[in-house]
C-alpha cells in the first residue's frame, strides 16, 4: 500500500510533464494520419501552397482556439466584461491584466507549437506548399544547376510526377525535407528558449520563495479539487430539496446560499501580495471581518429579460 501511495504521489507530482508528453504524443499521431489517410498534394501550381499551408496552419489554428476555450483563466477574467469591462482591469491594475493574458495566450500556444514543430520535422506539408510558389528568386534557388525543365515540373516533384530525372528529383526532395526540418527545430529551440527566459523572469520577480510558491500551487490545486466536490454536492443539495418541494406541495425549507457579490469576488484571478498572506480570492473573502451574510434573495437576471416579462 505504501508503495502505491509512493507511485501515486509520484505521478502526481509529475502530472504537468505527464500531461505536455501525452499531449506530445497525440500531435505526432494525428500529424501521421493526416500525412499518410488525409493529406494528398495536388501537384499543381496554382494549389500546391494554399493547399500544403493549410494543412500545415489549419490544424494549429484549430488546437489554438480549442486551448484558449479550455482556459479556465481565460473565462474568469472575461465573464461578464461586456457588463462590467472593469472586470478585465480590476483596481485599474492594467499590467497584471496584460500579464494574464499573456500567460493565458501561452499555454494555448503549446499544442499548436507542438502540431507545427512535428509537421516541419516530417516535412510532407512544407514540400507540397513550397513546390507551389511561383517567385523566382524561390525557383532560382532550387533550380539552380540543373535542367531548365525544373521549374515546370517543381509542383509535382511531391508526387513523383514529374519528368525529371530520379537523381534531380531526390535533390529536390532533400532539399525540401531539409528547410522544413531546420524550421521546425528553429521553432523548437525558440519555444524552448522562449519558456525558459519566461520561467527565470517570473520566478526573479516573485513575491515570494520558491517553497512557499510551491505551497501556493498545491493549495490552487486542492482548493479547486475541494471546490468542484462541494458544488456537486450543494448543487444535488439544492435539486433536491427543490424537487421536495414541488412534489410535496409545501415551501422549500431554508438554504443558505452565498449571495451575487460573494460569487463575484471570488471569482476574480488572484495576485500574491506580501501585505495579505491570502492564497486564493476565496480565502481572501472568508478571512474578511466585514463579510456580507446576507443570503440570495432572489435570482439575479438580466435587465433584458425583465423588460420582455
Amino acid at each position: 500500500m505504501d508503495n502505491f501511495q509512493t507511485v501515486l504521489r509520484f505521478f502526481m507530482n509529475q502530472k504537468t510533464t505527464i500531461g505536455y508528453s501525452f499531449m506530445a504524443l497525440l500531435t505526432i499521431g494525428g500529424e501521421r494520419i493526416f500525412s499518410v489517410i488525409s493529406f494528398q498534394c495536388p501537384c499543381n501550381p496554382d494549389q500546391n501552397f494554399a493547399y500544403g499551408m493549410t494543412f500545415l496552419l489549419g490544424p494549429a489554428a484549430v488546437l489554438l482556439i480549442f486551448g484558449l476555450f479550455l482556459n479556465n483563466k481565460l473565462w474568469r477574467l472575461y465573464t461578464g466584461c461586456c457588463l462590467n469591462p472593469m472586470k478585465l482591469c480590476p483596481h485599474g491594475n492594467c499590467f497584471g491584466c496584460i500579464r494574464v493574458s499573456i500567460s493565458i495566450l501561452t499555454g494555448a500556444c503549446v499544442a499548436p507549437v507542438m502540431w507545427l514543430s512535428v509537421a516541419l520535422l516530417n516535412g510532407t506539408f512544407y514540400e507540397c506548399a513550397v513546390s507551389g510558389l511561383d517567385d523566382k528568386l524561390v525557383l532560382d534557388l532550387f533550380c539552380k544547376n540543373k535542367t531548365w525543365i525544373c521549374e515546370q515540373e517543381l509542383a509535382r516533384v511531391p508526387c513523383g510526377r514529374t519528368k525529371l530525372s530520379d537523381n534531380e528529383r531526390t535533390d529536390l526532395l532533400l532539399m525540401f525535407r531539409a528547410q522544413s526540418q531546420v524550421l521546425g527545430w528553429c521553432i523548437i529551440i525558440t519555444s524552448v528558449f522562449v519558456g525558459l527566459l519566461g520561467t527565470c523572469y517570473k520566478n526573479c520577480r516573485s513575491k515570494v520563495s520558491y517553497l512557499q510558491l510551491t505551497f501556493w500551487k498545491r493549495y490552487m490545486e486542492k482548493e479547486m479539487e475541494r471546490f468542484d466536490a462541494f458544488t456537486v454536492d450543494y448543487a444535488t443539495k439544492l435539486a433536491e430539496r427543490n424537487l421536495q418541494s414541488f412534489f410535496e406541495n409545501k415551501d422549500p425549507a431554508p438554504f443558505p446560499f452565498p449571495n451575487h457579490k460573494a460569487w463575484e469576488e471570488i471569482s476574480t484571478l488572484y495576485s500574491f501580495s506580501r501585505s495579505e498572506q491570502y492564497y486564493s480570492t476565496l480565502q481572501r473573502y472568508v478571512e474578511r471581518t466585514d463579510r456580507d451574510f446576507t443570503p440570495e434573495s432572489r435570482l439575479i437576471i438580466d435587465d433584458r429579460e425583465e423588460e420582455t416579462r
